[in-house]
């Protein structure tokens, strides 16, 4: 039996797209509150970065990454819901 990357169902990928997509736009909507203390050209950076992690991602076919990320971006959502930058920092 070979080992290696358990790679996503075309179901799988359908069921997580729609729950990326909302962390996706949560993280960039909480990112433009003005309860973080973001200069206006460090939000874009932020938002750019977050841009970047998610196209990224987009290609992802493991299923162990895309936990991950979705893992990664709710815990992200939690600290900048609480006003901290640093997981982005």
């Amino acid at each position: 039996m070979a080992k290696g990357i358990i790679q996503a169902t075309a179901e799988y990928l359908a069921r997580s797209r729609g729950q990326v997509l909302s962390l996706y736009c949560q993280i960039l909507r909480t990112i433009n509150s003005p309860k973080l203390p973001l200069a206006f050209a460090a939000r874009l950076a932020k938002k750019a970065e977050v841009r970047a992690i998610f196209m990224l991602a987009s290609e992802e076919t493991s299923l162990h990454n895309i936990d991950d990320l979705i893992d990664t971006a709710e815990y992200t959502l939690s600290l900048l819901r609480k006003g901290s930058t640093g997981l982005l920092e």
